[in-house]
């Protein structure tokens, strides 16, 4: 087989990533809107249309059904309000201001959401023209057609779904805890200089910003579940993702607390070693354990495969038994140490108590506990939402069951 050369490899690769999709069907769609403008409206260049389908199609199906509704909202409040000023002063300086700012606070008033400015946009287009009637008239139906060609367009092909990328991001942040870890653990051994312990700890504290971007990337994925055909358990994917960061999250805040733990060791021993040969080989050995684990943890709430996902339960569940074996260890060394030198002894605690902390937040029995937990929750929320279409499904269950 002959070699691909590498500038086609990376384009394959680009064309199967939901960027890439996404941008390939926002341009198909707003073509399709000027195409359909034009054929319907007289026109000779319905720029709204297309520019209405752009921004209609959005990553996710339903942030484009929720997007739309607001944008055609946003346009018709707009082009009405040109009509209403146009009918009673013509255009200037002060008319322009004047409709500039009656849109924008009628625009909040009717909630539009994030296309305020749209209602100011379409007052002052429709305003400037001469023949405000049809002119408006236009603008509202170039807006319709965009509108209906962007959510048709989604309808028949669905988005993409993110899950992916947001699996990659957990799995990004996952590491970056766990090198932090094996970080600490390298550094517990010899003498831990008061600046270089407060830098990691500055480090750990800077993960927050890495959760946020996770959380974003998280909350577009739960999007393109939402209403879409492609996805038939998208509740249950949300939840495990989204437990799943909790859980990082709860490990990143007790990272940040052990980091400081060593700090405040490193500024009461500041001409000697933090720990003994001894007790440092199996810290350091621990900590190692726990970064395995985080990571194993990541691995397995973002792998989709069942039988993958048994190898990385096994993998988090061996990760896990060696941590504890190794705390067990290293909490008969420091108590040891404590006994013969018992300075800081609570420091000492404090660091078994925060590693007790993550191993109990990374137990698989846990997680099942708590994914339950969420499923049921989602579940009698849903139900106390939609009380009849839970009853529907509730007796169309029921039906299957008994012919089964």
């Amino acid at each position: 087989m002959p070699d691909v050369p590498e500038p086609m490899v990376k384009l394959v690769r680009w064309t199967t990533e939901p960027a890439a999709t996404q941008t390939l069907r926002s341009t198909a769609a707003a073509v399709i809107a000027y195409v359909a403008a034009v054929w319907l409206l007289p026109q000779p260049a319905p720029l709204t249309a297309p520019l209405t389908a752009l921004l209609v199609v959005q990553v996710t199906l339903y942030s484009t059904l929720t997007t739309g509704i607001r944008r055609v909202n946003s346009v018709v409040v707009g082009v009405l309000i040109a009509i209403g000023f146009s009918a009673l002063v013509g255009l200037s300086w002060w008319s322009l201001g004047l409709t500039i700012f009656s849109s924008l606070l009628i625009g909040r008033v009717v909630r539009v959401g994030e296309f305020v400015p749209e209602v100011a946009i379409s007052a002052m287009l429709v305003l400037g023209v001469t023949r405000v009637a049809d002119t408006a008239w236009d603008r509202v139906l170039e807006t319709l057609i965009g509108a209906g060609v962007g959510l048709l367009f989604n309808l028949l092909f669905a988005p993409p779904v993110w899950v992916q990328s947001a699996g990659d991001s957990i799995d990004s942040l996952a590491r970056r805890i766990g090198a932090l870890f094996r970080d600490m653990g390298g550094e517990v051994a010899g003498h831990l200089t008061v600046e270089r312990a407060a830098g990691r700890l500055h480090e750990a504290r800077r993960v927050d910003h890495d959760i946020v971007e996770v959380d974003a990337w998280l909350r577009q994925a739960e999007d393109s579940l939402r209403w879409n055909p492609r996805v038939r358990e998208g509740a249950l994917s949300r939840i495990v993702l989204r437990t799943g960061l909790d859980t990082l999250e709860i490990c990143a805040v007790v990272m940040r607390v052990l980091s400081r733990t060593l700090t405040d060791l490193a500024k009461h021993r500041t001409e000697e070693s933090l720990f003994d040969d001894e007790v440092a080989a199996e810290l350091e050995d621990l900590l190692d354990h726990v970064a395995h684990a985080i990571e194993s943890f990541a691995v397995l709430i973002t792998t989709q495969v069942a039988a993958n996902a048994q190898s990385a339960e096994e993998q988090l569940g061996q990760a896990l038994v060696d941590s504890r074996a190794s705390r067990d260890r290293t909490a008969d060394l420091l108590l040891t140490t404590v006994r013969e030198h018992p300075r800081q002894w609570q420091l000492h605690g404090a660091l078994l108590a925060e590693v007790d902390r993550i191993l109990d937040e990374l137990a698989v029995e846990k997680r099942s506990e708590r994914l339950v937990e969420e499923l049921d929750r989602y579940s009698r929320e849903q139900s106390d939402r939609h009380p009849r279409l839970h009853m529907i499904k509730n007796r169309l269950g029921a039906a299957r069951d008994a012919l089964r």
